[in-house]
């Protein structure tokens, strides 16, 4: 076993190890290593505390500006506060009944004070944080962390303050020696790059930036070119699995759906298609991903590609996130296809055409058997479906493709589920509008063949999209209902996004999730927002916060609001995942007839509705939604002739991150622009695991965006190695570092990919 492969409870023992492991997630003395400083300190400066921001955990460097001990008026008890300051913000430490740190905390001092960031009458604070006075003499090795020019500060937790990671830091690496190191000696070399241990003092016990900046390049190559070996690995695996060559035939349902059409193709779209019979017709596994616009025609080019294989003697199955969705492509496709959509011998069918079928959780068992029985006997070449399709029941008589659309809300699991019902490898096809994080992240790294159709068919309108602080300008929000009048009056119709459904605490589950997150919302007040009187701390009235916060708006609540108040008078209706397959199917179908002015809607629209006629969209809570999310829900309106508008409707106050993020919707609709501002807030994800994106990225030093250009150097590194020496025979230690990496359960995730 490797040295970075034992555990923490042999270094840091059983109790710390157990803290470490549950609120950071380390497990060994690598994770502890490859656990990087966030950034750092430098001794004589003072850390800005311009940009905090609440319940953020943090670790500043400040100095002790002024100290005050206050009894309360109308109980027992004190209170000390202290205001830290760098020179330009200031920040406030209250302690209660603690009076006794009035000792130790005098002002002129520096110290690390860690803890949770909280607002108290327009002041931040942290409330009984921990500390680390820069005088302080111990004798666990404390004061000399402190001694070195450049401090780290760490990824930290409540239970485990940025000084205690560093002293387990610092324990590690007096006591590893020399490790094996991954990356070959002449690539070293040939990138005049520092060794693996040097690298780990570097960036832990740095003296200057320039030895920061030199560990941050070695260890980015690190991660970028292990995980460039596995998929190199993978792709030389790929090129050894056969499957069915699938060509159109001449004069088959291709042809006759290609004369069907009542317009021309987008040099785009011939592109895209052109690949995909290329693809189609190789005896390798076709695996690409197909990246488009809303409205750019995915759906249509997706079509093509499984009456292709229809053609060839194969059936396509289309795998869609929500029945909605599934309903909608099934009607869509059915109508494009008119008589093709009818298998030869039906009435009123086509001699090329095929049987189109639609596989629900919620069909009933007479619909449920007969789409069984065309699946299996290949009467139907083509099936629509939701999460029904993977189940053991469904058989197939010849699986040649599968289609995933909005593949980012299906697990890997599950598009492997569907893929294992071929025969033999079926070509594999998945759609996006928005990529989000891993998906641009695997992108990026090369694994998938990526088309993108970035040319919107003529006819689509452009959409505008704003802002509205519905707390900082009233007015703009009741400007924003009037606009959805005016547009209802011109004879089109809006939706009404909203977070979620609402009237649930009839249900026990969601009874209990409510008080668990009212009891989090008081958790995490200051503590003087329990005070009975706020006359105890000379407070004016002001509660400190203490009123609960406001729980997501609903669909339920505010079809209510909108029916009696701002929209009187219109036809509004409500669609959510509660309601029963059959009455989502009437909304939907009332909708589109024109039959109801305004939808009030969950993310069930988010993706596949299409209503032409629907013009503006207002989304409430906006913040609450990600980037990704936000572009997919405002593609359902300007798909028709006239000019789309989205609102976007926030309560979160300018200068924060929330805002920032629905300023940056509001300012492009270029969704892959947006995906990549998507990637850096959230990450990569997990490019090697189940975690689709956030904090879990195997990924600790490398940036998908911004290293992109070490991705694409280390990809050829790693392609040149594989070639050579397949199995890494010539290179343990870089085979012991992609098996730390790929344990057997990521191993098993790479290959279903």
């Amino acid at each position: 076993m490797s040295r970075l492969d034992e555990p923490l409870a042999k270094l840091v023992g059983d109790r710390t190890a157990k803290v470490l492991a549950k609120s950071l997630d380390l497990a060994t003395l690598g994770d502890l290593l490859r656990h990087y400083p966030r950034r750092y300190a430098e001794r004589g400066r003072l850390t800005e505390l311009s940009r905090l921001e609440v319940d953020e955990h943090i670790t500043v460097m400040a100095e002790i500006a002024k100290v005050t001990n206050r009894q309360f008026r109308n109980r027992r008890g004190n209170l000390l506060e202290v205001v830290v300051t760098d020179g330009r913000g200031q920040l406030k430490l209250t302690f209660f009944n603690q009076a006794w740190r009035e000792r130790e905390l005098r002002p002129g001092l520096r110290g690390l004070f860690a803890g949770k960031v909280a607002r108290f009458r327009d002041e931040f604070q942290l409330n009984q944080p921990d500390y680390q006075l820069m005088n302080a003499e111990e004798d666990d090795g404390t004061a000399e962390l402190f001694a070195g020019a450049l401090i780290p500060v760490y990824p930290a937790a409540a239970s485990m303050p940025s000084w205690k990671i560093a002293q387990c830091v610092r324990v590690a690496l007096d006591t590893l020696g020399e490790v094996g190191d991954p990356l070959p000696p002449e690539l070293l070399a040939k990138r005049g790059m520092p060794g693996l241990r040097q690298a780990l003092d570097w960036i832990h016990k740095p003296n200057t930036w320039a030895e920061v900046e030199a560990a941050r390049d070695r260890l980015k190559w690190d991660e970028a070119f292990v995980l460039q070996i596995a998929l190199a690995q993978r792709r030389q695996a790929a090129r050894t699995q056969t499957a069915v060559p699938r060509t159109a035939r001449p004069g088959g349902i291709l042809d006759a759906f290609d004369a069907r059409l009542p317009f021309t193709l987008t040099e785009g779209q011939v592109e895209v298609g052109e690949q995909l019979e290329a693809d189609l017709a190789a005896e390798h596994p076709m695996h690409r991903l197909l990246q488009g616009e809303v409205g750019a025609g995915k759906t249509l080019i997706a079509l093509r590609a499984m009456l292709t294989v229809v053609d060839a003697g194969g059936q396509a199955a289309m795998l869609a996130p929500t029945e909605v969705l599934a309903q909608q492509h099934h009607r869509s496709i059915v109508e494009m296809l008119g008589p093709l959509a009818e298998g030869p011998g039906v009435l009123g069918g086509s001699e090329a055409g095929t049987k189109i079928a639609l596989l629900t959780g919620s069909m009933g068992t007479p619909a449920r058997r007969q789409t069984l029985l065309d699946l299996v006997t290949g009467e139907a070449g083509i099936v629509i479906g939701t999460h029904a399709l993977i189940e053991d029941k469904v058989k197939f008589h010849d699986l040649g493709l599968v289609v995933v659309d909005e593949q980012h809300r299906f697990g890997v699991e599950q598009r492997d589920a569907l893929r294992g019902k071929a025969e033999r490898p079926p070509h594999l096809l998945v759609m996006t509008a928005t990529p989000i994080p891993r998906t641009v992240a695997m992108t990026v790294f090369g694994d998938l063949e990526t088309s993108v159709l970035a040319q919107l068919p003529s006819g689509r309108s452009p959409i505008a999209t704003h802002v509205v602080p519905a707390v900082e300008k009233p007015n703009f929000f009741d400007r924003a209902w009037e606009r959805v009048r005016e547009e209802v009056g011109k004879g089109h119709q809006a939706y009404v996004v909203c977070p979620r459904i609402g009237d649930d605490l009839d249900d026990p589950k969601a009874k209990k999730k409510a008080a668990k997150a009212k009891k989090k919302a008081a958790d995490d007040l200051p503590p003087e927002a329990y005070l009975d009187d706020p006359d105890d701390i000379g407070a004016d009235g002001d509660d400190g916060g203490a009123a609960e916060k406001r729980p997501p708006l609903a669909v339920l609540d505010v079809a209510k609001a909108l029916e009696t108040g701002p929209l009187k008078g219109l036809r509004v209706g409500i669609l959510h995942g509660r309601l029963t397959p059959d009455a989502k199917d009437d909304i939907m179908r009332r909708f589109s007839a024109g039959e109801v002015d305004v939808l009030v809607a969950t993310t069930v629209i988010e993706v596949g509705v299409n209503v032409p006629n629907a013009t503006v969209m207002v989304i409430m809570d906006a913040e609450r939604f990600g980037v990704s999310q936000l572009h997919q829900l405002r593609g359902r309106v300007g798909r028709g002739s006239a000019p789309g508008l989205c609102l976007l409707v926030t309560d979160m106050p300018s200068a924060t991150s929330a805002r920032e993020r629905l300023d940056a919707v509001a300012a492009t609709l270029d969704g892959f622009e947006l995906s990549r501002i998507d990637l850096e807030q959230r990450r990569e994800g997990d490019v090697l695991g189940d975690a689709q994106s956030g904090s879990r990225s195997s990924l600790r030093m490398l940036a998908v965006v911004r290293d992109e250009d070490v991705i694409v150097a280390a990809r050829e590194e790693a392609a040149e190695i594989i070639a050579a020496d397949p199995q890494l025979t010539r290179h343990p230690e870089l085979r012991s570092a992609l098996g730390s990496l790929l344990d057997e359960e990521r191993a098993e995730y790479l290959d279903k990919g």
